[in-house]
């Protein structure tokens, strides 16, 4: 269920202790692992179609898949668009992603309060992570906040390693990565009541579970500890929604081929966004998960904050 990269053979002397990289023919027959069942109450979980115990189904885009296919399903996709994700990144936003993760950060405001330890989960490219990082230190003068960054897919994870190469965080204890699933992380090594701040961007939609995932991320939390999500969501202009669908399922999937040779995998990116819970919903299942979130309405007070229109939405939520 769970490799840390100290686990996979290094292609850098072992004093690196905390920053260990991933090796290019590493295997992934340990991410072929069952995700835990949800309750009921999941949304993204489908009914027994087959009238057999154990049939859950849940989406992968579009498509209803049995629960234990998605995460191979998503595993795929992931390696396909491991090496351009920046360039997927761009294509789904318009390269505004960029600034909507600079905001998503500068919100947290990490080092504010003095050092803290964060987890950022589906965070395999550091991009987050590297944020937050440089954040502490411009801002606060802090090089003592620490970043653990957890993905399911060593390809993603090795693209963050190469990223973070080129940095001063590089061979410090100030970032670390590690392979584990968001929906069952291992109490070993993410212990309960362990993080001040967890991160999740542009990754819960991928997961079976949301709950599960919410779940775990109230479980690695110290008490007072933040839970942040920055997720592509639901656009409520009805003319901008329409002129956003028209991009997404005509121009997306065709950078797609041109820019990566995979229109498959950007379509069904494309499709998860729309599959996600709206920003109402997806507010409520943070605060069943047992975090105290704002009012369940948008802005000033409220449980989330939409960015462009909807397009993207940040939730918060803090375990008391």
């Amino acid at each position: 269920m769970h490799r840390s990269l100290s686990q996979l053979r290094p292609l850098v002397p072992k004093s690196s202790a905390r920053l260990s990289p991933l090796v290019a023919g590493v295997r992934h027959n340990h991410q072929n692992t069952q995700p835990t069942t949800s309750s009921s109450s999941n949304p993204s979980a489908g009914q027994n179609l087959s009238g057999e115990q154990g049939s859950r189904t849940t989406h992968f885009g579009f498509k209803t898949v049995p629960e234990e296919q998605k995460e191979s399903l998503v595993r795929n996709v992931f390696e396909s668009v491991a090496s351009s994700y920046d360039v997927m990144n761009d294509a789904m936003s318009l390269g505004v992603h960029r600034l909507w993760k600079d905001d998503f950060v500068a919100r947290l405001k990490p080092g504010a309060r003095g050092p803290q330890r964060c987890i950022d989960v589906a965070g395999g490219t550091g991009d987050i992570a590297l944020r937050i990082l440089d954040f502490a230190r411009e801002k606060y003068a802090d090089r003592e906040t620490s970043v653990d960054v957890v993905d399911i897919n060593a390809e993603m994870l090795k693209e963050g390693y190469k990223r973070f190469k080129k940095t001063m965080y590089h061979n410090t204890p100030q970032v670390a990565f590690k392979q584990a699933n968001a929906q069952c992380m291992p109490e070993a090594e993410f212990p309960s009541n362990t993080y001040d701040l967890y991160t999740i961007a542009f990754g819960i939609r991928n997961c079976t579970s949301i709950p599960d995932v919410l779940k775990e991320a109230y479980r690695v939390l110290k008490p007072g500890g933040t839970f942040a999500c920055l997720e592509f969501s639901r656009v409520n202009n009805p003319l901008l929604s329409t002129l956003y669908d028209q991009y997404s399922f005509s121009i997306i999937p065709l950078l797609g081929t041109i820019l990566a040779g995979d229109r498959e995998s950007y379509q069904y990116l494309v499709e998860s966004i729309r599959r996600f819970p709206p920003q109402p919903e997806f507010a409520k299942m943070i605060a069943d998960a047992g975090f105290t979130t704002g009012a369940m309405h948008e802005g000033k007070g409220g449980a989330w904050t939409d960015l462009w229109g909807g397009i993207a939405s940040i939730h918060t939520g803090v375990k008391i």
